[in-house]
């Protein structure tokens, strides 16, 4: 389809990004593991490996488990810490020409803040985005799932740090639409709905889960429709933009994120077994945008309609 030229770019708070399709954490390593399979300067944003204040080690294995439609993980954060990230990966990013949103993790309040200072004006950082929702290491939803606790770590990394915040959060909750009134009001510039879903898998040969931490995160396309039930939930709760994820793998499933609410979205489990489809989603996505009479994805954003009529 050929036609007015679309405008790709959107805007999150303070953040602007030169597409709506980023990678998400988690999924992409620190870039340097997709430099041969993606252009990675043509992405939206690439947001890299969570990073705590200290080193961890991750959980015991298994830490990765295929499941129908999907794949649980308990990863337990596993990095190298924020000072080897600043002096191995971060100058790599930041030559990549796209944005890097780096997340972070704190076992505290504290930490959060102490974190989010040590990535204050640094000009490979575009945003920091708050990792609130890990469902594989201790502690790791309490701000997630607690809106006053969501509100004040929130407010803290701002106050620490002069880049765009955004909160990640989790669908294990009663009530998503309260954690995103918590850190709107403590000023996050948007929101990433989901982080994974709770799940385990087991062995009832041998009678014992296959991961090494019991239970695991669930991502893929066996959790998309919990994610826009969140982004459709969220979007109608606060004003703050929304970066969807959770099973997004096609055009369509973007499309259906940005119509739900979602200003922009991430890619996560997808890159494992088809690593390129960024590519071809941007390729494709102007003549989505055009086909619905929009020339720019603003336009398309959370223009779902009312529910159906009533079955008679």
């Amino acid at each position: 389809m050929n036609g007015t030229a679309v405008d790709l770019e959107v805007r999150l708070g303070r953040l602007r990004l030169p597409n709506p399709i980023l990678a998400a954490s988690g999924t992409f390593g620190y870039a340097r593991e997709m430099a041969g399979l993606v252009e990675l300067g043509r992405l939206g944003g690439i947001v890299p490996k969570t990073i705590t204040k200290v080193a961890r080690p991750g959980n015991a294995p298994w830490r990765t488990v295929e499941t129908t439609g999907g794949m649980l993980n308990s990863i337990g954060l596993d990095n190298d810490g924020i000072d080897y990230f600043l002096a191995n990966h971060l100058p790599y990013l930041g030559s990549l020409g796209t944005p890097i949103l780096v997340s972070i993790a704190g076992r505290t309040h504290e930490e959060f803040v102490e974190l989010a200072g040590m990535l204050d004006g640094r000009p490979e950082v575009a945003a920091v985005e708050l990792n609130i929702s890990c469902p594989n290491v201790s502690g790791g939803v309490d701000f997630g799932t607690d809106p006053a606790m969501c509100e004040k770590v929130v407010a803290g990394a701002r106050q620490a740090c002069d880049r765009p915040i955004i909160a990640k959060l989790t669908p294990n909750v009663s009530s998503i639409a309260a954690v995103a009134k918590g850190a709107e009001a403590g000023g996050a510039d948007a929101l990433s709905v989901i982080n994974t879903c709770l799940g385990m898998a087991v062995d009832w040969k041998r009678r014992k889960p296959l991961l090494g931490n019991v239970v695991g995160g669930l991502s893929g396309p066996a959790i998309k429709p919990i994610a826009l039930r969140c982004v459709y939930q969220v979007s109608k709760a606060v004003k703050t933009p929304i970066i969807g994820i959770g099973g997004i793998a096609t055009l369509d499933d973007v499309m259906e994120f940005l119509v739900t609410g979602a200003t922009a979205v991430q890619l996560g489990t997808v890159n494992f077994y088809d690593p390129t489809v960024s590519m071809r989603i941007l390729e494709t996505l102007p003549d989505a945008i055009r086909s619905l009479g929009a020339e720019r994805v603003s336009d398309v954003v959370g223009t779902l309609g009312g529910p159906p009529p009533a079955a008679k």
